[in-house]
């Protein structure tokens, strides 16, 4: 799995023109299922992102979680994170997962971010048509892949 993580003032996003969802304070969390990704990658990722100290604490100095300042988590699944553009300039999307894979580890990562901590998560529409407004923080943006636990 990949995530792309932006520390936000504000976000929201437009569901096929209708549905809106929007967050304060907190993270834009876009995620990318490949097709040999397993539970464990979801688990391993929700730890990091509720625990990530990317928000500034009295000092400025980046020692806050999104658990520490009670932040939200705008969540919009992302399957273009995989894309591979080796060859002519049409991304391939072939690493990408299929919906009944990942589907599942998208709502497995979603549901641990608000069991096991508590975590405020509203959510895009899997495979809708969705328009992200992001109003970043920094910017803080940080990519993470459970592959490369770097």
């Amino acid at each position: 799995m990949r995530l792309v993580i932006q520390r936000v003032l504000s976000a929201q996003v437009l569901i096929s023109g209708r549905d809106q969802k929007s967050i304060g304070p907190g993270l834009v969390v876009l995620i990318g299922v490949e097709e040999n990704d397993q539970e464990s990658d979801a688990e391993w990722l929700a730890q990091k992102t509720a625990l990530m100290r990317i928000f500034s604490d009295s000092e400025g100095k980046m020692n806050l979680s999104v658990l520490d300042i009670q932040g939200e988590i705008l969540a919009v699944s992302q399957f273009t994170l995989f894309a591979q553009t080796a060859k002519g300039n049409r991304p391939s999307f072939i690493r990408s997962a299929r919906p009944e894979k990942a589907i599942p580890l998208y709502m497995k990562f979603i549901e641990l971010l608000r069991v096991q901590h508590g975590l405020s998560v509203k959510t895009g529409e899997f495979g809708a048509d969705m328009e992200v407004t992001i109003v970043n923080n920094g910017p803080v943006t940080i990519t993470i892949d459970s592959k490369n636990r770097e």
